[in-house]
């Protein structure tokens, strides 16, 4: 039979693209997404609702460990705590009224020791 012997045509697959480097993200979209369904939070979800709460989220993380870490900073530690956490909750109104109802900033005062 005359012709090609054999056909070399290679099909390139396709590399997968996760949604949170399409957004460039660091939180996984596919999490809160997964999250979302699950919580029945609407009857139908748009494409971009998940990618777009991620980075909401990714937003108030970075802001409240910059927050904490300079509060860490201004106590001469090197290590971000809870304390540091909480007091940076006490301090800025608008990031404590996302947390009041749901967990409460840590107590900072330290226990006093009982003499035996």
């Amino acid at each position: 039979m005359p012709g090609k012997k054999y056909s070399w045509s290679y099909k390139y697959k396709k590399q997968i693209i996760s949604r949170s480097t399409r957004a460039q993200l660091q939180f996984p979209v596919s999490h809160v997404d997964r999250f979302l369904r699950q919580g029945h939070y609407g009857q139908r979800l748009s494409s971009s609702a998940p990618v777009f709460l991620a980075g909401v989220l990714e937003y108030l993380t970075a802001k409240v460990l910059d927050l904490a870490s300079q509060e860490a900073h201004s106590n001469r530690k090197m290590r971000i705590t809870q304390e540091h956490v909480g007091k940076v909750l006490e301090k800025n109104w608008h990031l404590y009224s996302f947390f009041e109802d749901k967990a409460n900033p840590p107590d900072v005062k330290k226990p006093k020791k009982s003499k035996k």
